[in-house]
């Protein structure tokens, strides 16, 4: 295929469905992400779309926003790995908020097998996800229908979670940086969304890794409110997620990898119920966690997912001395 021929084809999957991966389109136009990668920078040179981390959107800067439809075929692996992993956060018998998205619904699907679970949303898709399960209670807010993401937003839906009290909020977003946090295209979703972050004890932010590194209009929840982030493994070559999970590691958010592959690839860490994030010593250091007060070197051996230096040694010295 030639380069305008794939360029044609390129444009046309991001007419219709509003975002693609990269990966997506390297496997529609049967070349490789890098030939790919050029080929976006090429159209965006034309004003014809704009990149995003992993990605290709059409042309809207911070206030564009996908459909339901468009975000559904965005990065569905890694969804079901990030969705996988969190699913393992949740403990019997709790009660949480999933907030509206297409990765909330993965793990809404996965939530349906926990029993005595209790589910506080907004989103008409976690519901449905939830509706057949036994022993799992879904109360929803009240609000008006947003039908672009099947959602209940405005003030109804923010009254219905006052004085409102959960161990957990899952949510996801258009973006997340570490330095403004998740954020979202919609005002109206990223009020509600901050409702739902003021009724949990935690926030665990549900984003693969087109996702880092984006910035979009109205902030959801700082990056000092963030208590755990569940992502996908960034490909090899992607240096910004890299930096970016770095840097959102080194402002204290605790960084869970799951494998692109669908299975997970971090370690399951639930935090426990009730405890607050910096105040609390956390376990030793674990695959996509990084304690408090880590070096550089830890720092990035946890987030990518090593072994740091030294670690196995110094578990069997403390074997030893028990």
């Amino acid at each position: 295929m030639f380069a305008a021929e794939r360029r044609q084809l390129i444009l046309e999957m991001v007419r219709a469905n509003g975002a693609v991966s990269l990966r997506e389109l390297a496997r529609v136009v049967q070349t490789s992400e890098v030939t790919v990668r050029r080929d976006v920078r090429a159209l965006e040179a034309e004003g014809l779309l704009d990149r995003r981390h992993g990605g290709a959107v059409l042309p809207g800067g911070f206030t564009r926003e996908s459909g339901f439809p468009q975000k559904s075929h965005l990065a569905t692996a890694e969804k079901t790995a990030i969705a996988d992993l969190a699913a393992g956060l949740v403990e019997e018998g709790e009660a949480i908020v999933v907030g509206a998205g297409t990765t909330t619904q993965e793990l809404a699907r996965r939530l349906a097998r926990v029993p005595g679970l209790t589910v506080v949303t907004n989103s008409l898709l976690v519901a449905q996800a939830l509706a057949h399960a036994n022993r799992v209670e879904v109360v929803m807010t009240g609000g008006t229908l947003r039908g672009s993401n099947y959602a209940l937003v405005g003030s109804g839906a923010e009254q219905s979670l006052q004085g409102l009290r959960v161990s957990r909020a899952f949510l996801s977003g258009s973006g997340l940086t570490a330095e403004r946090g998740l954020s979202t295209s919609n005002m109206l979703s990223a009020s509600v969304d901050r409702a739902l972050v003021q009724a949990a004890a935690e926030v665990v932010v549900l984003a693969d890794h087109t996702k880092l590194g984006t910035d979009t209009m109205f902030q959801t929840v700082p990056t000092d409110v963030i208590t755990r982030l569940v992502t996908d493994e960034p490909p090899a070559h992607d240096d910004r997620a890299g930096t970016e999970l770095q840097a959102l590691a080194d402002q204290g958010v605790q960084i869970a990898v799951a494998g692109a592959s669908g299975a997970p690839g971090g370690d399951q860490v639930p935090a426990r119920r009730g405890q607050e994030r910096r105040d609390v010593p956390l376990p030793g250091p674990r695959r996509g966690q990084v304690p408090a007060g880590a070096g550089p070197a830890l720092r990035t051996a946890a987030v990518l997912g090593e072994t740091p230096p030294g670690a196995e040694r110094a578990r069997v010295a403390d074997l030893r001395r028990r």
